[in-house]
């Protein structure tokens, strides 16, 4: 089993258990306003295996899915022995890291909350789509595959769109965050590939 299908299984029974909690979801879920202490800094992670209902789930998995795989693919060829270890590293930090401008942004705002993988499954999302820019991705309700930098901007404007609405508790803000250290992670892996990505975003091959 590859590492991202054990994110996607714990994250999925975790989430369901937290659906019809309230009070597991208050203990895992990133609430500023409380984490004055370092007691409470672990929310910064444990929120990323919580969703709001089964659409914010699936959305999150179904991303993680496609594009973990592709991940831990690249990552297996810059680290053979060590692979798993790094992907783990990628994702677990990429939800901390990107939960953090919220937490300091809304620290005394105490009717802010957030939940959801968003941090790092747009961090795996765009480290896949430095390397493979317009691998088709397939979608069961369209006969073709969108591009994955193509479905990399769709799921920026999603977040975009969700987090000027603000009406819920999904952390889309983590988004635009977790999209741009999955770049950057995937430049320090491998910095002779920016210009290869420039040449590949410009002389499109779909496959």
């Amino acid at each position: 089993m590859t590492f991202t299908l054990i994110f996607i299984a714990i994250t999925v029974l975790v989430s369901i258990a937290a659906f019809n909690n309230r009070d597991l979801i208050n203990k895992l879920i990133l609430y500023p306003r409380i984490m004055s202490r370092p007691a409470e800094y672990y929310r910064l992670l444990s929120s990323g295996f919580i969703h709001a209902d089964w659409n914010h789930l699936i959305f999150n998995m179904f991303t993680l899915y496609f594009f973990g795989r592709n991940a831990e693919y690249v990552l297996g060829e810059f680290f053979p022995q060590s692979a798993g270890i790094v992907f783990c590293v990628l994702y677990l930090s990429a939800i901390v890291i990107s939960s953090l401008p919220s937490m300091i942004k809304h620290r005394d705002n105490s009717h802010y909350a957030a939940l959801g993988a968003s941090g790092g499954v747009s961090a795996i999302l765009f480290f896949t789509i430095y390397y493979f820019p317009w691998a088709g991705i397939q979608i069961y309700f369209i006969p073709i595959g969108i591009p994955a930098i193509i479905y990399g901007v769709l799921y920026s404007a999603y977040s975009f769109y969700m987090a000027k609405k603000g009406n819920d508790n999904v952390g889309h803000d983590a988004h635009l965050g977790g999209g741009i250290y999955g770049f950057i992670f995937a430049f320090l892996v491998d910095p002779t590939h920016g210009r290869m990505f420039l040449e590949q975003i410009t002389h499109p091959v779909f496959h």
